[in-house]
């Protein structure tokens, strides 16, 4: 039993070897630790390839909650579609109210629709989707630290709806 103690206090010493009080890192190790080259950093790389090879469904750690990952929830896929369709019938109810007369009050469609009318529709889907697939993709983070991004898809969605809604309202109101 002796020996088997003298083993362990032996194990537990610690060695003058360089290191900080209260320090029991290696400083070969420490040094590597300290490298500066961060493993975790988010780049255009890893987002793209996340995008296409989703391996990561929630984060490491317990705090990583709020951390954009690679697989997302169904329901986010089903609001992104939606969003896409109310896009293309908001498109569809604007060139239809233009031709009866009425006014694009978005300035940016408002020039593309005059200028660029074939590109109308694209830019408008470029615009709603651009827009979608980032809100997807920080769906998990927080805003201001209080609200999560994804809160706002269905909000969103609700009034797109409302918006064709009221579009469908004009072109039966329309002569």
């Amino acid at each position: 039993m002796v020996g088997l103690a003298g083993r362990l206090g032996a194990m537990s010493r610690t060695v003058d070897n360089g290191s900080r009080p209260g320090d029991e890192t290696p400083p070969e190790i420490r040094e590597r630790r300290t490298s500066g080259d961060d493993r975790r950093a988010m780049t255009l790389k890893a987002f793209l390839r996340g995008g296409f090879v989703p391996r990561r469904r929630a984060g490491r750690r317990a705090t990583d909650g709020e951390l954009p990952v690679d697989f997302h929830e169904p329901y986010l896929l089903v609001l992104a579609v939606v969003m896409l369709g109310l896009s293309l019938a908001d498109a569809l109810m604007t060139v239809k109210l233009m031709t009866d007369g009425a006014d694009e009050t978005n300035p940016l469609l408002a020039f593309v629709l005059n200028e660029h009318p074939r590109l109308f529709a694209v830019v408008k889907m470029a615009l709603t989707g651009g827009g979608v697939v980032l809100l997807v993709a920080v769906s998990r983070m927080r805003v201001f630290r209080v609200v999560r991004a994804g809160v706002f898809l269905p909000l969103l969605a609700l009034a797109y709806f409302g918006l064709v809604a009221y579009e469908v309202w004009l072109v039966g109101k329309m002569p």
